[in-house]
């Protein structure tokens, strides 16, 4: 059996040795094709090594985490080398070839109506990849959270005391306690909130002048920027201002400064 064809590495994790792999590299099928529905993409060879180590280590060892059996698989392929990763990279590629065939295929059996579909769903598809990654990097470079509601303050206050088994039921009756409120009871997350509006109003400027700072004025708000570009324009204006009064100063100061040494030099009239 190639799968006990194995090495260990490290804490006795199994990897499979050089004809191991290329026994597994053989026989990877391609995975692509689909009876219905568009074909999946292929794994590149790195990932084709996860799904064929994962279950070997799960099963030797059942009491690791799923995260650390993941890290673990990540630093035996870091260990392979280039001839140990080619039978899975090669089935990779092979993988490749097999679904652009696979997706001209489905492709020319769709209507017009499903294509236009199909381009729309990868529009979706691409913007919210966008999207997150956008979030992902404005909370690594530490962009402040937005204001909360009067509500949602009162809702995270009381979130887990709250009626329900579900969360969609929880807020719901949470919704319903805060319609029954008084006004004075409500004032109290009103002020919070206000004052939460001031936070992210100070924070964000704060944030918004690093991120000019470091070149990153894609991020900053294009009512900033104006505001920034019209302080910036009054900025210069009163310094060129500034700049010629300073000049008239010195050029009337010289003027006179002149006038006066002429009249010190100037000969006596004759008597």
């Amino acid at each position: 059996n190639n799968w006990h064809n194995v090495l260990s590495v490290g804490r006795n994790i199994p990897i499979l040795t050089l004809s191991g792999l290329r026994a597994y590299g053989s026989s990877v099928k391609c995975l692509t094709s689909q009876a219905s529905g568009p074909p999946k993409r292929p794994l590149n060879g790195y990932m084709r090594f996860v799904m064929q180590q994962q279950p070997i280590i799960t099963r030797q060892h059942p009491e690791i985490k799923s995260v650390d059996i993941i890290r673990k698989i990540a630093q035996q392929w870091r260990t392979l080398s280039p001839e140990q990763k080619r039978p899975f990279e090669e089935a990779s590629v092979r993988a490749r070839e097999q679904f652009k065939v696979d997706l001209q295929r489905y492709q020319a059996q769709l209507s017009p109506a499903q294509a236009q579909q199909q381009a729309l769903e990868k529009r979706a598809r691409t913007a919210k990849r966008k999207a997150i990654r956008k979030k992902r990097e404005l909370t690594s470079l530490g962009k402040p959270k937005r204001p909360r509601s009067a509500f949602n303050i009162f809702m995270s206050e009381h979130f887990e005391e709250a009626r329900g088994a579900t969360t969609q039921a929880k807020m719901k009756s949470l919704f319903e306690d805060w319609k029954n409120l008084f006004s004075h009871q409500k004032q109290v997350y009103t002020h919070l909130a206000e004052d939460d509006k001031i936070r992210y109003k100070n924070e964000m400027k704060s944030w918004e002048d690093h991120m000019v700072e470091i070149g990153r004025e894609d991020l900053v708000r294009e009512q900033s920027l104006s505001i920034r570009k019209k302080a910036t324009g009054r900025s210069t204006t009163a310094s060129k201002k500034s700049a010629k009064t300073k000049t008239k100063a010195k050029t009337k100061a010289k003027s006179t400064s002149t006038s006066t040494a002429a009249k010190k030099t100037d000969p006596p009239p004759p008597f």
